[in-house]
């Protein structure tokens, strides 16, 4: 197992699965097994207290066949440099799904940011960027916020980054605030994508929305909209964890009053007759289960216990490899994270592209252009899934890899 858990040769295992339907020359897999350029950095921080204080940290970039490599980056104490080996090649693979122009990329530090003043949080911010803008631009890579990274710290980047060229740069990084180019929708983007498809797979089991039961695993950005949206749409938020813990009432959590609690903390105040172990959340006979924090938390020690209808995953890797043959067994409709949540990196593109124009659209623009492509790739995906008889990541890893495969032909790479 503990081989297995490794995020990177998860998202091999995931490749070599998928080609095996396309019947692809092993130097084609090779390729898209591993990442075309990483970069590792080191920098140096002056501390509140004077101080120097030396951080580490990557920046990935898996296949700019399709175009410029895109993906978030992380502030986290465990980010290591195969996590975001394999972020980044998930990131191709998302964009290729719902069929953007990019590539994939991911980036990171080793820090806890919950640790630092603000002054530190800007310094570190800048101070990276910098070491890494060498290898970003507005046509070579574009970050983008994620794990305990926001609006702000991509506006300090961008200044940064735009200090170094010597002219405005707004497009070099996207989830920026508006007031310098920022996109409308953004913020509920990964969200809104998830809630889009939960919505046709629902249809297709010809399952209702309302009252539908939700587990959520995970309530920072992601884990939070999704809970402030279906809930919107008459479904019943019944349980909810986060890094504390986690509360759960089969008749329905009050979801405003969680959002309030993890606003000041903790979301275990909800009151202690409703708190469950978190691994206990997995498990629960629920409708629709929604993993929203980090990696590897379906495995195949629990994929038999687990009781959801669907699995919507708003996080990126929760589903071992393993469990994914478990969950395809039992009957379990998965919505897998390069389909379920390409919607952060669909607004980041739409982001991207209303910087290029100078001209920005309203949010509700957005959320429709959003919902076409979504919509359109879990159909798409669904299909494939027929044909080849096998389950939705897989079909999404066939739909996505053959556009990739089609790019570097045309690019005379194979």
């Amino acid at each position: 197992m503990a081989q297995q858990s490794n995020p990177f040769l998860t998202a091999q295992q995931q490749i070599e699965t998928a080609a095996q339907f396309l019947g692809l020359e092993q130097h084609v897999i090779e390729i898209l097994k591993r990442p075309m350029r990483v970069l590792k950095v080191t920098f140096p921080v002056k501390m509140d207290d004077g101080s120097i204080r030396v951080f580490d940290g990557f920046r990935s970039q898996h296949n700019d066949a399709m175009g410029p490599t895109k993906g978030g980056i992380r502030f986290h104490p465990d980010v290591n440099e195969d996590e975001v080996k394999a972020l980044s090649m998930w990131m191709t693979f998302k964009s290729g799904v719902v069929g953007l122009p990019l590539g994939g990329g991911k980036g990171g530090v080793i820090v806890d940011p919950r640790t630092l003043s603000k002054n530190e949080l800007e310094q570190v911010s800048r101070r990276f960027f910098e070491a890494i803008a060498q290898i970003i631009g507005p046509d070579k890579d574009i970050p983008a916020p994620d794990v305990y990274t926001n609006p702000q710290i991509m506006g300090w980047m961008m200044d940064t980054y735009s200090r170094l060229k010597g002219s405005y740069s707004p497009g070099v990084i996207t989830g920026k605030p508006l007031s310098i180019g920022g996109s409308k929708g953004r913020g509920e983007a990964t969200a809104q994508g998830v809630v889009f498809t939960v919505i046709e797979a629902m249809k297709q089991l010809s399952k209702p929305l309302k009252n539908a039961t939700i587990a959520i695993q995970g309530f920072g950005n992601a884990g939070r909209n999704v809970a402030k949206l279906l809930s919107e749409l008459g479904s019943k938020v019944v349980a909810i964890s986060d890094s504390k813990g986690a509360v759960y009432d089969q008749n329905g959590l009050e979801v405003d009053r969680i959002m309030k609690l993890k606003d000041v903390g903790n979301i275990l105040d909800y009151g202690s007759e409703y708190q469950i172990d978190s691994h206990e959340l997995l498990e629960l006979d629920v409708d629709i289960l929604v993993p929203a924090a980090l990696e590897n938390v379906i495995t195949l020690d629990n994929a038999d216990r687990i009781q959801a209808k669907i699995i919507a995953e708003a996080a990126n890797g929760p589903t071992l490899p393993e469990a994914d043959k478990v969950l395809f067994e039992k009957g379990i409709l998965v919505i897998p994270d390069i389909l379920a949540n390409a919607g952060g990196v669909t607004v980041s593109y739409f982001e991207g592209v209303q910087n290029a124009m100078n001209y920005y659209w309203s949010e509700e623009e957005v959320k429709s252009k959003l919902e076409t492509i979504m919509v359109d790739a879990y159909h798409q995906v669904s299909e494939i899934a027929k044909k080849y008889q096998t389950d939705l990541r897989t079909a999404a890893y066939i739909k996505s890899i053959k556009r990739v495969e089609e790019a570097m032909v045309a690019r005379g790479w194979v």
